[in-house]
């Protein structure tokens, strides 16, 4: 008698769990969103703390030197503390489309792209003398 009232709380699961995937695309690997979510989560709170120095740098170069020290210590808190929560929000739910986050920035309704912009701590266009992303990695969409 567990058994088979094991067996169908199993089967009620597995019906629920197929219900709330989203429709994929025939050009996006299924299993690579959420995977790309999870991981993109434990970036963001093992590495939410550098928002700090990102943001030093960013006030200093559009307002100088003592707003950087003061105004970019208290917006990268402040955007540390929103990293990191999103990551654990990323990290929780990232078996779960999310309303408002569409996988491709085109798109609207649910889906496993980013709560947060940037989406990752450091984008592209922030990358100082190839620290982070090499040039040979970088696929620029004007050479395709």
């Amino acid at each position: 008698m567990k058994f088979g009232k094991s067996l169908l709380v199993a089967a009620l699961v597995a019906v629920a769990s197929f219900s709330v995937v989203p429709q994929v695309r025939a050009d996006e690997p299924g299993i690579m969103l959420p995977v790309q979510k999870l991981g993109r989560g434990v970036a963001n709170i093992a590495f939410g703390v550098f928002e700090i120095p990102m943001k030093w740098a960013e006030v200093n170069n559009d307002q100088g030197g003592l707003a950087g020290i003061t105004y970019g210590t208290l917006k990268g808190v402040c955007y540390t503390v929103a990293r990191v929560v999103v990551g654990v929000v990323d990290v929780a739910t990232f078996l779960i489309p999310l309303p408002g986050c569409p996988n491709y920035p085109e798109d609207a309704g649910w889906g496993y792209g980013p709560i947060m912009k940037p989406a990752w701590i450091v984008p592209v266009s922030s990358d100082w003398n190839n620290f982070i992303y090499s040039n040979e990695t970088i696929v620029n969409p004007a050479s395709l």
